[in-house]
């Protein structure tokens, strides 16, 4: 019977980069990580879990853990860009099709600096510039699955040129579902003033992965009218651990569940909740509570062993 196999990342750990003294050193994320009873992670940015793929494969064995996909930046709307985009892909798809992930998780990269909302180019894409990432997304789509055997899967993001539930459908419209299919972030959608289930009823055949987050709208609602960048956001609690913000989650999951098993395929649903910088020992408590409440919901089609 399929089912949505839920983990957890290096983002609920306040980990945004590959190496910060801020940041929790990965053993420790690792023993908490199935310490709260997660059986998935993902890889977090490129160089915070070791790169060596033996190395890697014993740390996750001897915790019972592992790896559901790995995550990458694009910019694929800029000219000559596909070099650098694709040589951060490589390692990452290289590395996840080592430990047995199936899936790596393609960001567009923000248009506004991510600590001074500074912009750094306008925030709507010409229809040429929608076009190149439309075909950019595409190639680098069937470049990752011929190479690497792993699925690209888009996830918008706020501050982006790809953030809006408008941008979702016309993602959707505009790639090809062979190569291209999305990974929905409940809290980036609702961040943006989207509907995640309405995301999930529209486009059954495009869900491809799950991130779990709530926000709290009354933050959100501060953060758009002061026009603030999306790192002062975290600072302020934009996201918050479930039940306690929006979207509601089980009736998402349950219509998720549901085309998981008219599918006959699993799907990730990936516990985030964006921290930075995260009191070394606030996340794992709350990496606790929400899988006692994720498990405790109702949602008969949620799986957290492998």
């Amino acid at each position: 019977m399929a089912s949505i196999r839920v983990g957890t990342a290096p983002d609920s750990w306040g980990v945004w980069f590959p190496d910060d003294p801020q940041q929790v050193p990965y053993t420790r994320f690792l023993d908490e990580v199935a310490a709260a009873g997660y059986s998935w992670i993902e890889l977090g940015p490129y160089g915070y879990l070791p790169t060596d793929p033996s190395q890697l494969r014993d740390e996750l064995e001897s915790r019972g853990l592992a790896l559901s996909a790995g995550t990458v930046s694009e910019r694929l709307h800029q000219p000559d860009s596909w070099d650098a985009v694709w040589s951060q892909v490589t390692d990452v798809a290289a590395l996840t099709a080592a430990l047995g992930g199936q899936h790596v998780v393609v960001l567009p990269e923000m248009w506004r600096d991510l600590y001074t909302g500074e912009a750094l180019e306008p925030g709507e894409l010409t229809p040429e510039q929608w076009g190149a990432k439309m075909a950019g997304l595409d190639r680098l789509g069937k470049a990752m699955l011929e190479e690497y055997g792993v699925r690209l899967q888009y996830h918008p993001h706020a501050d982006a040129h790809v953030a809006t539930e408008v941008h979702v459908d016309r993602l959707l419209a505009d790639t090809d579902p062979a190569f291209v299919n999305l990974c929905l972030d409940t809290g980036h959608l609702a961040y943006c003033g989207g509907d995640s289930l309405a995301v999930v009823l529209r486009h059954p055949e495009r869900l491809g992965y799950l991130h779990l987050k709530q926000v709290n709208p009354e933050v959100v609602a501060k953060v758009h009218d002061e026009d603030l960048p999306f790192s002062e956001a975290v600072k302020l609690g934009a996201m918050t651990e479930p039940p306690l913000g929006v979207p509601d989650l089980p009736p998402l999951l349950d219509a998720v569940g549901v085309l998981a098993k008219r599918s006959g395929a699993d799907v990730f649903a990936i516990v985030e909740q964006d921290m930075y910088p995260a009191p070394p020992d606030a996340p794992f408590p709350i990496a606790q509570r929400t899988r006692s409440y994720l498990g405790g919901c109702g949602v008969s089609a949620l799986r957290f062993g492998r």
